[in-house]
Order: structure tokens, then C-alpha cells, then sequence
């Protein structure tokens, strides 16, 4: 701003020149501003040195601005989604200011504006004597520069101290009604018309004056109050909104049902007198307007004659604006800034809250206008908002390589307000299900068996392949897991089952996963490390939405920790991306009030999975996609790229999930119970059974991204995860069934007793196995027990027909064979030497005369 000369009534000539004509002035003014030197006898020269030493010098710091946050329209263009403020305030210049609005200030709160030196010293006299002197009420004598600093004060304080007791204490003492504050508040007005010219003052003033609640400046008064413009108001309206200055509570005109400003308000003749507390004011500053020609005797008797008719316009606040269902991500993007951006340091004051609400930021953020259109359609079309049971719908995507979050949506429309949600009947909510608890989210939800996915990775990154099979047959005890973090693990009572029914079986991890059998991965844990499982996850990205550290017990590889579904999308996304994990963001840029870039929360991008694991967690995943339990989502999209994704379903069947990813976009939609215990496959909608509504709202959803982002082929999944592993399969024959049952186990083969057997060893050991030597890894080797009966056949061949009698009968067993002279020697028996057979069994010979066979048939008394 330029300054602007002053002549004798200037700032020296308006105050300090009235203070050396006359001792009395002098005396009266120090009375009026420090009534303690008065009383002490100080000369009225000695308060001029006083006040010339007072700071001079006022900062005008910046105004409290509005914060804008857009998403990207499909041509690339920003597009408004909500404003945050602490004080609605829009700063205009001075050519965007209605006349009527400069004039009204001018005549009602200071008439001698233009003439003065920043001190109207006949106001700041009369009112002084009045207060200090004769001891009468408060008087205004303030001119529009003192109002305009001790507003610059307010401000100042708000911006300067976030702290609320310090900020409350700071605006206390710009606005305290005392000599010392009023002596200052002079000096800095004087400093202030040397400094500015008047219009500029005058400017500054209308831009930062209080007009009530948390409206301020007269652009954003004009637009709450009258749905206009500062530079379209009229005459009548111009006047309502200055006498708001003059005492913003007061003469506030969105309060109908206050007595004295209401709409119900009547005169004394019964008449409606609309506002009458501000129409009282407002014709003040019309009858100032015609005493000083501001405007005519016809303008001024139209406006006294009309009524005050405010039409309220409230100013977008908040996220609950937001178009296209995007309220509950821009509540995201608010808690993003306000958690990022503090301070933790300063543990009473959120810095984050402060830029928002006061920095005048412009926030650009990640949102794709189309994926959210097609995510928010999906729900509103297949899911109520409100149900006989409090049923939650989700769908969130993110960008693979970035961790940019395309869309979020969910089956209620977005409110912060109680009252809102309380008359809502259940369709309206503040709980973002997509987030973590912190970011305005619920402590999250079981993703079931979409978490099985880290399982797979461990088993890949531990050196196991996919077509390692391993024993998944339904246990009443699984036994002992390992657990380097913890120590080992073991819950007898623990005996999951499989969600299609039955008991499993010898199987490969890559069945488990295509089927999502639960007994065939808790067989894969068995021979990992279950905190090795949690770290994989972790390397995803993946944490409680709680904030509590991830479980890692037998039972959390079925997908029992709460997760918030934009964490699972981005861990969805590191696999398409190779292992590149990236943190979810929301935010793509910041500039500030100053025109300034802000850095935005990095998504801290880095290669945190082997991209050999990576590739074979995506092999599995696509099979899942074309025959497994994902096929009717992989069916659905349209246009089709290459995809990977998991079913899961958790306890009961209580949430239902479809995640999935391209080399382009992960997406994860969900069904499940936001509270309460229903089973969804015994519930339906319009859109059908209430668990397979999942696999509407993803492809949908895919749809949209594969058409806009495309998708190319994962990489080929490396030799070692797909080799066929065959091992030595251990020799149990003749031992206990407990000892065969641990070095089975030991060797990672499964283990069933498949029953007795008739056998010579002893009762109870192992008799038989199958299979035995190479088989593959995971096999499950059936085993059979001696039952103590059998006896083994000898070896008859090239004895005699006594000497094969003889150990025939030996051995507890019936000799069968008749004729053959004494030197017959037997050339072939039955059963075949070693077999065993029960005690008493029948042993047949073939015996050779003289190089002919003979075996004369039983002549009924012979040899059995």
C-alpha cells in the first residue's frame, strides 16, 4: 500500500497538535486514555512523551482464509468438493465492494473518516468524558481505523497463538475496554493512516469486520445474509450489513426466533416488524447516509420503507457437500492434513486443524471423478443405506506404483452433524468404513480370506513351491506352530473348518489358494513361521485399523485381524506392482494462502516385497480369477485385463470380500455387518443373496479402471515356485504310531491311520505304509497297525514236500499239497513268501517230479 500525506489534521495535527494548544486538552485526553496519571497530578506534556514512546509499528498479519479441496474431473480440471474455515471470509478488493457499502460504514460508524488523521478525537473526547470522567456507559468513539486495528489485533492473536488459553488471553487484551488498551490502539491507528491511504483502510476494514457467528468480511456477510455479492447488494441491505459491525451478535439476521431480532417480531401497532433490532440500527445508518448526501431523500424513504428480509445462503463448511458420494473421502483427506501437519510437540494445539481451518490452503487430491462415480453408483444400486440389519457396503481403489486413492465409496451419505445422523432413519453416518480408526474410520474388519494372500508370500519367500502339497485334512489338533517372535503356538481347542465342507486332504498350496481351503493353509503355517506370516503382511503394508500391532496366532491366518479396506487395496496394489508397496495417499498437492507449495504426505514407495514372491503370489491369484472361487467377478469385467484377486469370507459370514488388482489399479469391495452378527448368505436384497453382492459392485468398479488405466500381463512366476518337490518319504514300518506320526511330520508329509492289519510284528506298531519311498512334499502317508495275528508266509521254494510241510506248519500255518514222491521239491507256493497271513491261513504248494510239475488234487484228508 502507498501512503498518503497528511495536512495539520493529520495524524500530528489530529491528535498530538490538539494536545499542545491546551494544557486542558491535554489533561482531559490523558484522563479519557490513563486516568492514573491524572490522578497522580502528570503534567499533559509528560503523557505526550508517554504516548510518542508507545510501539508504532502494527503488523497486519494475514486474514484467516478458507481452505478448498477438488478432485480431478475426467479432462483433467479441478473440481470443488468442500471448503473448511474458521471464519468464512473471502477477501475482495476494493472495485468488487457495493458503494452503498463503503458509504453505509463511513456515515454509520465513522463520519469524519476521510477528514480525520485515524482518531475522530470529538468521538474518542465525548466518549472518554463520558466513561472516565462523568462515569456514564460505554460510548462508540472509535473511528474505522481504531475498529480496524483492534480487529487487525483479534486476528493477529488468532493467527499467532494456537494455543486456545494463550489465543483467549491475546483477544482479550485487543479488546478490553481500558485507558492503556484505548492509548494503544490510538498510537497504532495513527501509525496506520501514515502508512495506507484511506480507501485502502477502509478496505482492509470491510474485509476483515465480524458480521456474526463465523462470518466475516462483507463478501462472504453479503452471501450468507442475502445470496448476493458484496458488489450487487442494495441500498436496504448495505445498511443491515454495516449495523452487523456495529454489533455482530446482536444484529445478527439468521436468528428468526431471537426476541428482539427476529422475524416474529411485531411493532407497537401489532405489525410485523421483521428484525427489528437491525432495522432499528440499519435506519440509524440511512438517516447518516441522507444527513452527509450520501444518498437522496427518495433512496432514503424507499429503504426506510422496506422490510429486512434476509435471505440466508449458507457457505459450504465441511465434507458433508461434497458431490458424487465423496464426502467420506474428503473427510479422509481432512483428517490426513490435520494428522499429518501436527505438531506433537505442542500437545493443546493440532497445527494440522489451524492450516486448515485459517491457511487458505488449496488442496488437490487424488479422487478420479469416474472410478468414484462408478464405485458410488454400484452401492447406491445394489445396497441399501438403511436396513433391517446394519449392513455396511465398501469399495475403495488405488492406484498401483503411486498408492493414489482413485475412489472411495460407501452405503451412506457422509455427516458430522448428530442431529443429521439421529434423523437420518441409519442412512447417514461419520464413521468412514474405509479407514483406520485415526483418519475418522471404525477400528476396522475381518478381511477373511483375501489375508491368506500373505500366507501364499511367506510360503514362496520361505523356499516352498506352489505345487508342494501338504497335509490339509481337518484336525481335532493341529498341534504345535512355530512362532519365532512369540514362541512356539498351540490351542488344542482350535479345529478350523473348511468354508465349502468337508475335511480337506493331501493338497497343493496352489489348491488352497484356487479353492481357498481353510485346513490346506493352516497345513502351509504349519511349516512356516507365523511371525514370519505377520511380517509379509507387514512388508504390504498391512496394520490394524486400530492402531494395536497385527495378530499373529494360529488362527489370524484366516484373516481374524480388523483391517481397514484401503489398507488391503494397497497391499493388493504392491502385488500388482511387483512388490512395490506404497503407502495409500490421498493428497497430490498443497499450495497455501501465500501462493506456496506445500509437500504433501509422500507415499513412501520402495521395493518392500521380493518380486520373485510377488510374481508367484500373482500366479496363484490369477487362477483364482479364471477357475476359483473368484471366477464370478474375473466374468463380469468388462473390458477384461489381466487380474489377480481373493475371496474372503470371514466367521459366521459376516463380511464378504472381493479384492483384486491389475498392473494398473487395485480394488477391494466389501459386504459385511457394521454392527451385529447376521449371517449374509441367509439375507437378501434386490440385487440378490446378500454374500455375492461383492462380485457386482468389484467388476463394476474394474470396469471403469480397465477401460481408463488398462492393464498389462503379470510377469511369468519364476521355476522355483512352480517345481515339483519330491522327497524321501521316512521308512515307519515297525514303529509306534506316535513315533511314525512325528517323523512323518518332521519330514513334512501328512499322517493318517488308516487302521489293523493282520501282521507278525508286534500289536500296535506300524505294519504298513503308503506311500513310501519318493513322494511329494506334504503327502499325507497312510499307516496301518499290527494287530499281533499275522503270521509271514516262509520261503518254500527247492524244499521237499516234507521239509515245505514241515516249515509250513511250523510257522502256525495249514500245508496244502498232495502227491510228489519223496523227491519232489516245490517249484511255486501260494501265497507268495513273505506275505502275511492270519495264523492257520492255508499255504499251497506246486511241487516238480522229475522236472514235471505234480500237484495232485486233495483227496479231503490231506494236508489241509
Amino acid at each position: 500500500m502507498s501512503a498518503k500525506n497528511r495536512t495539520a489534521s493529520g495524524a500530528a495535527g489530529g491528535l498530538l497538535g490538539l494536545l499542545g494548544m491546551s494544557a486542558l486538552a491535554g489533561v482531559l485526553v490523558t484522563a479519557a486514555v490513563t486516568p492514573a496519571l491524572a490522578v497522580t497530578g502528570m503534567a499533559a506534556n509528560n503523557s505526550i512523551t508517554m504516548f510518542e514512546n508507545l510501539p508504532g509499528y502494527l503488523e497486519i498479519g494475514d486474514l484467516a482464509q478458507k481452505s478448498d479441496i477438488y478432485a480431478t474431473a475426467s479432462d483433467g480440471s479441478p473440481v470443488h468438493l468442500a471448503s473448511f474455515y474458521d471464519q468464512d471470509r473471502e477477501e475482495v478488493p476494493w472495485e468488487a465492494m457495493s458503494g452503498y457499502l463503503k458509504d453505509a460504514a463511513v456515515a454509520g460508524e465513522d463520519p469524519r473518516f476521510y477528514e480525520h488523521g485515524g482518531v475522530d478525537v470529538q468521538g474518542t473526547l465525548r466518549a472518554a468524558l463520558n466513561e472516565y470522567v462523568i462515569g456514564g456507559a460505554t460510548q462508540g468513539g472509535s473511528s474505522i481505523t481504531q475498529q480496524y486495528v483492534k480487529n487487525v489485533l483479534v486476528n493477529n492473536a488468532v493467527r499467532e497463538h494456537p494455543n486456545e488459553k494463550e489465543r483467549e488471553a491475546a483477544i482479550e487484551d485487543a479488546t478490553k475496554t481500558t485507558p492503556d488498551r484505548k492509548l494503544k490502539e490510538i498510537r497504532y491507528a495513527i501509525s496506520i493512516e501514515k502508512k495506507y491511504t484511506k480507501d485502502e483502510i477502509l478496505r482492509g476494514y470491510l474485509n476483515i469486520a465480524a458480521f456474526g457467528g463465523r462470518v466475516y468480511g462483507v463478501e462472504s456477510a453479503a452471501k450468507y445474509y442475502f445470496g448476493k455479492s458484496a458488489a450487487d447488494v442494495s441500498l436496504p441491505e448495505a445498511a443491515s450489513l454495516i449495523a452487523m459491525t456495529n454489533n455482530p451478535e446482536k444484529f445478527r439476521l439468521d436468528q428468526p426466533d431471537d426476541e428482539d431480532n427476529g422475524a416474529a417480531t411485531v411493532n407497537e401497532q401489532g405489525e410485523p416488524e421483521p428484525y427489528a433490532a437491525n432495522k432499528e440500527r440499519r435506519d440509524y445508518i440511512l438517516d447518516r447516509m441522507l444527513e452527509y448526501k450520501k444518498i437522496t431523500q427518495e433512496d432514503h424513504d424507499a429503504a426506510i420503507a422496506t422490510p429486512v428480509t434476509p435471505v440466508i445462503t449458507p457457505s459450504s463448511t465441511g465434507c458433508q457437500s461434497a458431490p458424487s458420494g465423496s464426502g467420506f473421502f474428503c473427510d479422509y483427506v481432512k483428517n490426513i492434513i490435520i494428522n499429518s501437519y501436527d505438531d506433537p510437540a505442542t500437545e493443546d494445539v493440532n497445527e494440522g486443524a489451524q492450516m486448515l481451518e485459517q491457511g487458505g490452503l488449496q488442496v488437490f487430491t487424488t479422487l478420479d471423478l469416474d472410478l468414484q462415480a462408478a464405485a458410488d453408483g454400484a452401492i447406491r444400486e445394489l445396497v441399501p443405506f438403511a436396513s433391517y440389519f446394519d449392513v455396511g457396503a465398501v469399495s475403495v481403489s488405488v492406484q498401483v506404483g503411486t498408492g493414489r486413492v482413485l475412489a472411495m465409496a460407501q452405503n451412506k451419505d457422509y455427516s458430522p452433524d448428530p442431529d443429521v445422523i439421529a434423523a437420518s432413519g441409519g442412512t447417514a453416518s461419520a464413521v468412514n468404513y474405509n479407514t483406520d480408526y485415526e483418519y475418522g474410520g471404525s477400528s476396522g474388519f475381518q478381511p477373511g480370506s483375501t489375508y491368506k494372500i500373505f500366507t501364499v508370500g511367506e510360503w514362496l519367500a520361505e523356499g516352498h513351491s506352489l505345487n508342494e502339497s501338504v497335509d490339509g485334512r481337518r484336525k481335532s489338533n493341529w498341534g504345535t506352530f512355530k512362532d519365532s517372535c512369540n514362541g512356539p503356538q498351540n490351542d488344542p481347542t482350535w479345529n478350523p473348518k473348511n468354508d465349502e465342507g468337508g475335511n480337506g486332504g493331501s493338497m497343493t498350496a496352489l489348491q488352497s489358494t484356487i479353492n481357498s481351503t481353510n485346513t490346506g493353509f493352516v497345513g502351509m503355517a504349519k511349516e512356516l513361521d507365523l511371525c514370519g506370516i505377520r511380517k509379509t503382511a507387514e512388508a504390504f503394508g498391512v496394520h490394524r485399523a486400530d492402531g494395536q500391532p497385527l495378530g499373529q496366532s494360529p488362527a489370524t491366518i484366516l484373516g481374524t485381524n480388523e483391517i481397514a479396506p484401503v489398507t488391503m487395496a494397497a497391499a493388493f496394489a504392491g502385488v500388482g506392482g511387483n512388490g512395490m508397496v506404497c503407502d495409500p495417499i490421498a493428497i497430490d498437492k498443497i499450495i497455501n494462502g501465500k501462493g506456496e507449495e506445500v509437500a504433501p504426505p509422500s507415499a513412501n514407495c520402495g521395493q518392500r516385497v521380493d518380486p520373485n514372491v510377488t510374481a508367484g503370489m500373482a500366479y496363484a491369484m490369477q487362477r483364482v480369477m479364471s477357475q476359483g472361487t473368484a471366477t464370478a467377478s474375473d466374468g463380469r469385467t468388462d473390458p477384461w485385463v489381466p487380474m489377480a484377486g481373493k475371496t474372503g469370507t470371514s466367521d459366521n459370514n459376516e463380511a464378504t470380500w472381493m479384492s483384486g488388482t491389475s498392473t494398473k489399479v487395485a480394488t477391494v469391495a466389501g459386504v459385511f455387518n457394521a454392527s451385529g452378527h447376521t449371517n449374509l448368505r441367509n439375507e437378501y436384497f434386490d440385487a440378490g443373496q446378500v454374500a455375492q453382492i461383492r462380485h457386482q459392485i468389484w467388476p463394476r468398479v474394474m470396469s471403469v479402471a480397465n477401460a481408463k488405466y488398462g492393464g498389462d500381463g503379470f510377469p511369468d512366476a519364476p521355476d522355483g515356485a512352480l517345481r515339483s518337490i519330491q522327497s524321501e518319504v521316512p521308512n515307519v514300518v515297525g514303529l509306534s504310531l506316535e513315533a511314525a506320526q512325528k517323523a512323518l511330520e518332521d519330514a513334512g508329509f501328512g499322517f493318517a491311520h488308516s487302521g489293523e492289519v493282520d501282521s507278525d510284528l508286534p500289536a500296535g506298531t506300524v505294519a504298513t505304509q503308503d506311500p513310501s519311498g519318493l513322494a511329494g512334499k506334504g503327502t499325507t502317508v497312510n499307516v496301518a497297525t499290527s494287530n499281533g495275528q499275522g503270521v509271514k508266509v516262509p520261503d518254500l521254494t527247492g524244499m521237499t514236500r516234507d521239509q515245505a510241510k514241515a516249515a509250513v506248519e511250523g510257522a502256525g500255518l495249514k500245508f496244502q499239497a498232495q502227491g510228489g514222491g519223496g523227491a519232489s521239491v516245490v517249484t511255486g507256493q501260494n501265497p507268495a513268501p513273505g506275505t502275511i497271513v492270519a495264523k492257520g491261513g492255508n499255504v499251497s504248494v506246486t511241487l516238480s517230479n522229475g522236472g514235471q510239475p505234480t500237484t495232485p488234487p486233495d483227496d479231503g484228508e490231506g494236508d489241509g
